[in-house]
């Protein structure tokens, strides 16, 4: 489906706009839903990687704590796509009710799942010198 340009941007904003709503909303059932069981997240300084159990344990435990304010998203590239998998980059800013602001730029990969849900499967965060390279973050 999303092999042209359009479908691909349309797809992954969908799916950004309900991470961060489902996220700020503190939705876990329905935020989880947009991640896949094999997902793995990696560039975070000081961990190899972080896997959907991982992520889910500390996501329960901030949602319940009320830690998060919010999550958003800002700018889109699409980098490749295809009927099946999406890569895209962008800046993600989670502010926390302590204050604590963080923006990073992150690097997407969804692959359509066997239900027909769009779900990540991949996310790297990007060291700052490559977000801004790709003027996710300025100078």
């Amino acid at each position: 489906m999303p092999t042209d340009t359009n479908a691909a941007v349309t797809i992954a904003q969908q799916w950004l706009d309900a991470s961060a709503r489902t996220a700020t909303e503190k939705q876990f059932d329905a935020h989880f839903n947009l991640i896949s069981r094999r997902v793995r997240v990696t560039g975070i300084p000081g961990i190899e990687s972080v896997s959907y159990q991982d992520w889910a344990r500390q996501s329960e435990k901030e949602f319940k704590d009320n830690v998060l304010k919010s999550v958003s998203y800002k700018g889109l590239k699409v980098v490749a796509s295809n009927e099946k998998q999406i890569m895209f980059q962008t800046l993600e800013t989670i502010v926390a009710n302590d204050g604590l602001k963080k923006s990073q730029g992150i690097e997407v990969v969804l692959e359509k799942e066997e239900d027909g849900v769009w779900r990540v499967i991949q996310e790297r965060v990007m060291p700052r010198e490559e977000a801004q390279h790709f003027g996710l973050i300025a100078s």
